[in-house]
């Protein structure tokens, strides 16, 4: 016996979680509450403080000024990187059953 529990036919490939990070993404944005991962405070994002002149757009927390989240755009695709982040809270979308 390894400790290790046998995953049987519990394990799915990353498809399936498609159908519900389709609604995480399809919310406002700027209504999801964030949960700084460096002082706790939670805070829409539509109230974080947004520096845009950068490489990336960067979001800070309203209560410690710690970068939350950066996000990137060019050629190559799409990049979000939300490290500061603890738990991102969002209300469902309209007309969703979730």
């Amino acid at each position: 016996m390894t400790g290790v529990p046998e995953t049987g036919d519990r394990r799915l490939d990353g498809n399936a979680a498609g159908g519900v990070l389709r609604e995480v993404f399809a919310v406002d944005p700027t209504t999801a509450v964030s949960t700084c991962a460096h002082c706790g405070g939670p805070a829409p994002l539509g109230a974080h403080l947004v520096y845009a002149d950068a490489p990336a757009l960067v979001l800070r927390c309203p209560s410690c000024m710690q970068v939350v989240l950066r996000c990137a755009s060019d050629a190559a695709g799409l990049r979000l990187e939300m490290t500061g982040v603890r738990l991102l809270r969002m209300t469902p979308a309209e007309g969703s059953s979730g």
